[in-house]
């Protein structure tokens, strides 16, 4: 078996000038492979924009239109009154019933999420003060029952402030609850979402795409073309690199565009934060992409490394859709490794907290320091595996 051997030659151009010339020759040959394959188009450019349309209008963590019974089983002034509170209510489809049996059978079919009981003696009672309304929900789905809990409670909550209002009896206790929403006051999930999306894009671009791209010059021998040319280990990966960062980086310019024009999520914090950051992330995902194409020489098996590696962690434990605190010790220590974690801190702080600076600089510079010693690991491995 032959093994090819890059070195210089005392003849050959070491000067930067030369070097320049090489890596702009290797990117230009790289951007034009980048052009040519449709798949890497479709996946630098379009799937953002699919992504973007699908998490930021069929996924949402809002809880809206719920079915719930509403059993008034002896009708009243104000029984009827707190009925129309859930029937008004944007947040529920509310049905009116009068029988507890048959509420508890659209349950048990599913027609319904909830039911909120208003017993017979609910008037008599208000008169002493001793009002009470009971919330059953459907818990197959915890984290959707305490929503839907909250909501009812936020309905009588109101009711009862109307109640006081109008100088009528009050339920069950005299404290009133008065809550406001940090950061994010519309109370809307596609402020939290849609900058954890661009955790996904760019994990998507950076990652699986430059994974194909040492894979794809092994399988296909281009590499050996390039043995017997001047070019360095280093020069070699720094072409492969910068067309996919240029491409990663109008990804984020689409995703910035669309939360903030097509879903309106604010951005508090400045965009050269936003960009630094960006960069960062990228970076490290390149070195991933490129350190994992180097190790397989596969295509196939880079592709699968790369997202049980980079993009499932990415969207399951970074904190993105789940929150690292209700997971196990043992899950939450390993997302420390993860740079998704600290790109989604990233994000959210900026978008919706502004410059919290002692949040950015702590993760900026756990992504800087992932970045250099992955970038050197890349270099050693493309320098190992040429050589």
């Amino acid at each position: 078996m032959t093994q090819a051997v890059i070195r210089s030659s005392p003849t050959s151009p070491n000067n930067s000038f030369a070097k320049l010339r090489r890596v702009t020759a290797l990117v230009r040959k790289e951007t034009l492979q980048l052009f040519r394959d449709p798949s890497s188009i479709a996946i630098g450019l379009v799937m953002p924009v699919l992504l973007i349309l699908l998490f930021g209008f069929a996924l949402s963590l809002d809880v809206k239109n719920v079915p719930v019974a509403v059993v008034l089983e002896a009708p009243s002034p104000a029984a009827a009154d707190l009925a129309a509170g859930f029937t008004l209510s944007p947040y529920f489809d509310a049905q009116l019933m009068t029988s507890m049996p048959q509420a508890r059978n659209l349950m048990l079919q599913q027609k319904v999420d909830g039911i909120v009981r208003i017993r017979p003696n609910f008037a008599r009672q208000l008169n002493v003060d001793n009002g009470e309304v009971q919330v059953i929900v459907y818990g197959t789905d915890a984290n959707r029952a305490r929503i839907i809990g909250a909501y009812a409670e936020g309905a009588i909550a109101q009711w009862e402030a109307r109640a006081a209002a109008e100088g009528q009896q009050m339920l069950t206790g005299g404290a009133v609850v008065q809550s406001r929403l940090w950061f994010n006051e519309a109370d809307d999930s596609h402020y939290f979402l849609v900058p954890g999306l661009i955790v996904l894009i760019m994990t998507l671009i950076g990652a699986l795409l430059t994974a194909l791209v040492m894979a794809r010059e092994w399988e296909r021998g281009t590499l050996e073309a390039l043995f017997v040319t001047p070019v360095r280990a280093g020069e070699i990966v720094l072409s492969k690199m910068i067309p996919y960062f240029l491409l990663g980086m109008v990804g984020l310019g689409l995703c910035i565009l669309a939360a903030q024009f097509l879903f309106g999520v604010p951005l508090r914090g400045s965009v050269a934060v936003l960009i630094g950051v960006s960069v960062l992330y990228l970076l490290v995902a390149l070195a991933i992409g490129l350190l994992i194409s180097s190790l397989t020489k596969s295509q196939f098996v880079s592709s699968t490394v790369t997202l049980l590696v980079t993009f499932l962690p990415a969207l399951f434990l970074s904190g993105f859709l789940f929150d690292l605190h209700s997971m196990p010790t043992a899950i939450r220590v390993l997302s420390y490794i993860l740079p998704a974690r600290y790109y989604v801190t990233l994000l959210q702080t900026v978008f919706l907290a502004g410059d919290t600076w002692n949040v950015i600089l702590l993760n900026a510079g756990i992504l800087a320091i992932m970045a250099i010693v992955l970038l050197a690991l890349t270099r050693a491995v493309a320098k190992k595996r040429l050589q």
